[in-house]
């Protein structure tokens, strides 16, 4: 008889995931959940049709194995990248604030399939940063080592 994996059997690899559909998306939002990255850290490439955010992520998919082990909480630094975009628009957040911190609260897919629609990154304090893409297209990919969330704490919400 074989047996499901479970999450303690997975080991402590960098994250490279994508998200071609909206329940694909739906995963990466939820890893991405109270991520923080400074405004400067965000950046469009319209000739190549790309956006791409500079994340420290909470390392969601390590809070049990922290919590059995009696060791600190931890982040990582993370690319999202999302292909195919045609327009950006965001409202509530000041570019011209080098020092303005955003924190994620959500990624969410809008449209009537998997193509073309709106990517809208939810952000705490009422900003949000919409994309529009011709096609779905999300990628999340791990590319430092996790380090202690300096807080050392689990992120809530009220």
């Amino acid at each position: 008889m074989s047996m499901d994996a479970r999450f303690e059997d997975g080991g402590e690899t960098p994250l490279n995931l994508g998200a071609l559909d909206s329940d694909d998306l739906q995963v990466l939002s939820a890893l991405v959940q109270d991520a923080v990255f400074p405004v400067t850290e965000m950046k469009w490439l319209a000739t190549e049709r790309r956006f791409a955010l500079l994340l420290n992520r909470f390392r969601w998919e390590d809070v049990q194995a922290a919590e059995k082990r009696g060791r600190a909480v931890e982040r990582v630094q993370s690319l999202l990248v999302v292909d195919n975009v045609e327009r950006v628009a965001s409202q509530g957040v000041d570019r011209s604030d080098k020092d303005m911190i955003l924190s994620v609260l959500s990624v969410d897919f809008d449209g009537e399939t998997d193509s073309a629609g709106q990517v809208t990154l939810t952000l705490a304090g009422d900003g949000a940063i919409r994309l529009s893409v011709e096609a779905l297209e999300v990628t999340l990919k791990d590319v430092t080592r996790p380090y202690i969330a300096p807080s050392k704490h689990i992120p809530t919400h009220d």
